[in-house]
């Protein structure tokens, strides 16, 4: 005969430290006199298994052998208890926004420069969003919240605002995924009613490209500061500022630049060639034999981010040095013939995209250099 209910209030509190069976696989669990917790052994695909009933004393005897029946009726319809529990609690969990994000963040990191090190993906969110609404659960959140908390900044921060929608509608399709409830009409929802945005792009100050002639003329004059001679190789060049300052003679071979993944903003590794005054502008650049960077300060560490900007700043400019980007593509658009192609990938910009960046793989490095050539000879017309 089955042995059970062998466990009476008293008999159980009187126990001390050990395991006792109440029969049919309920155990009492004691880790002290006063406390312990309820375990029902069962057999689920031929192994045996434990089965957690909760604290003893605030789960009675009766609680407990109620809970050990419906786990043992559960058992045999076919169903794991054990499983069927640890899926009702993942489904019931209230997941944070915050958890969320961070959870959102980390599968798309692969996708993004450097892994997201530099933070640039989370920080709309950090200053805009999860201050106030961090500690909510990510199921709870609807557009009325959304329009509360991005309404301050929808106008005057138009493109922060725009990237912490985009951030947030991405962590709803990741709950989703998930196998939580969540509203995925959120942002459009909230978009609808904050209405359009009030803003004007605004493009950064460049120089006509008629005016580079005499502008690198005087700038000629001041090679002495190391800020000048960076900005004449970035006009040369037309890379980026970041790309510039970090330049190494590492770098440099003969007549072409040579820039890692790591160091371009779309993670591509990206060859320049040099025009000769490209190349006389290296030379002018390197001092000491152990120096490293190509632009250095005397103490040996980069320029500054804002060096060669300041340098324009205070000689009276108001163009900056990320314009001369645009100063050598309307250039190249009107006083060339250049393939479209080739204009773009004069400035880093990735143009073999799908089917046709996986067959096209010319940097168009020597039709380029013919390129950043002619600009040179236009750039000394002087």
């Amino acid at each position: 005969m089955t042995v059970h209910n062998v466990l009476t209030y008293m008999k159980a509190k009187s126990l001390g430290q050990g395991k006792y069976a109440d029969g049919q696989g309920l155990w009492l669990v004691k880790t002290r006199k006063d406390t312990g917790r309820w375990m029902l052994r069962l057999v689920v695909g031929g192994k045996r298994r434990e089965m957690g009933l909760g604290s003893w004393p605030d789960v009675s005897i009766a609680e407990a052998r109620e809970r050990a029946a419906l786990a043992r009726r559960r058992l045999r319809d076919g169903v794991d208890p054990i499983l069927e529990r640890q899926q009702q609690r993942h489904r019931t969990r209230r997941l944070t926004l915050s958890d969320a994000v961070e959870g959102c963040f980390e599968a798309r990191q692969a996708e993004l420069k450097d892994d997201g090190k530099a933070g640039r993906w989370l920080s709309p969110l950090k200053l805009h969003v999860l201050p106030k609404l961090g500690r909510m659960a990510v199921a709870d959140l609807d557009q009325h919240e959304i329009k509360k908390v991005l309404e301050p900044i929808w106008h005057t921060k138009s493109d922060t605002a725009r990237k912490a929608m985009n951030r947030l509608n991405l962590t709803l399709q990741h709950a989703a995924a998930l196998g939580l409830d969540v509203d995925l009409q959120a942002t459009l929802k909230a978009k609808a009613l904050l209405g359009k945005r009030r803003h004007v792009t605004q493009h950064i100050p460049s120089l006509p490209y008629a005016e580079i002639p005499d502008f690198y003329s005087w700038l000629r004059e001041k090679s002495d500061l190391t800020s000048a001679l960076a900005l004449r190789f970035l006009i040369m060049t037309v890379a980026r500022t970041s790309e510039v300052r970090f330049a190494t003679f590492q770098e440099i071979e003969g007549d072409t630049w040579s820039i890692a993944a790591a160091r371009t903003k779309t993670n591509r590794d990206h060859r320049i060639p040099l025009s000769d005054e490209a190349q006389n502008i290296i030379r002018s650049a390197r001092g000491d034999t152990r120096q490293s960077l190509v632009f250095e300060t005397s103490k040996g560490n980069p320029l500054s981010d804002a060096a060669m900007s300041s340098f324009m700043k205070r000689e009276g400019f108001d163009a900056r040095p990320h314009g001369f980007r645009a100063t050598f593509r309307t250039w190249v658009e009107e006083q060339t013939d250049t393939p479209f192609e080739v204009k773009e990938a004069s400035l880093g910009h990735n143009v073999d995209t799908g089917v046709v960046g996986a067959y096209q793989r010319s940097d168009r490095l020597e039709k380029r250099a013919v390129l950043m050539q002619q600009w040179a000879n236009f750039v000394l017309s002087k």
